[in-house]
């Protein structure tokens, strides 16, 4: 892996080598004022080259080794994990995984062993059977409205999943989702999409950061992008601040510009 932007003004070794985990967890650190308690709220998404969420409903097949790399360390800085119900049904997700790689470091941030995994949803249609509720290792969040299904809410506080309420109708109000977290004293957020809440999430002006991959590869078809909703009124301006480069894949990181 080598760095792109900014322009290293030393050589650092072999370009192209493997990089550490901790290097990358430096690389990708959240900045101080999320340690201090201000929610900081990071994508992460990867992309075919023409534009492309997933492939065949899953985003594995756009992904590399290094992609997943990267995908483990900004897992492994956050508080929390944040998921549209759909995705979870679609790439099965289970909950993290304690790595010792990051023990630590999360110890010294005073963060939980791993972070916790926070589903979106209206509706509640849920399997609250499958281990992301039944066996994470810190209590699964459910983010849904005030009128939710009751039948739903029941459930999922069966399945020992703890409740958070963001919104005053059955649905979430995404602007309510990291005052409600940071509350809870989760202010290192992370999303995973998919593209419909990461759309409603960076309409809503609460996205601060953006880690995109991009694939060399493409795949024709009728996916959505990594971001998808209705337009925007004025396109919202990013500040590039990283790039690296491994086997054609890009490792963009974008910032909201300073207002």
């Amino acid at each position: 892996m080598r760095r792109l932007f900014p322009v290293p003004s030393q050589p650092t070794g072999d370009p192209e080598r493997e990089w550490e985990l901790a290097e990358l967890a430096d690389a990708y650190a959240y900045p101080e004022a999320a340690a201090a308690g201000s929610p900081w709220l990071r994508a992460n998404m990867v992309s075919s080259m023409d534009g492309a969420a997933h492939h065949g409903g899953r985003s594995r097949p756009l992904s590399n080794d290094a992609d997943m790399r990267i995908f483990g360390v900004l897992r492994g800085l956050a508080d929390v994990v944040i998921v549209g119900a759909e995705t979870v049904r679609e790439e099965r997700y289970r909950p993290a995984r304690r790595r010792a790689e990051f023990a630590e470091r999360r110890a010294a941030a005073g963060q939980t062993s791993v972070p916790a995994i926070a589903v979106v949803s209206a509706s509640l249609h849920l399997d609250f059977s499958l281990p992301l509720f039944t066996e994470p290792d810190v209590p699964t969040l459910v983010i849904t409205g005030a009128k939710a299904p009751h039948s739903g809410l029941v459930a999922a506080r069966e399945a020992g999943a703890e409740v958070v309420t963001a919104g005053d109708e059955a649905g979430v109000a995404p602007h309510r989702i990291k005052p409600e977290l940071a509350r809870r004293g989760y202010t290192r957020l992370l999303t995973e999409g998919g593209p419909r809440l990461l759309g409603q999430l960076a309409a809503a002006g609460v996205v601060d950061e953006v880690c995109l991959t991009v694939s060399p590869r493409y795949t024709v078809g009728t996916a959505p992008r990594v971001m998808s909703g209705p337009e925007i009124e004025t396109p919202v301006d990013l500040e590039l601040t990283d790039l690296l480069a491994e086997s054609g894949f890009l490792f963009s990181r974008y910032r909201r510009s300073a207002e």
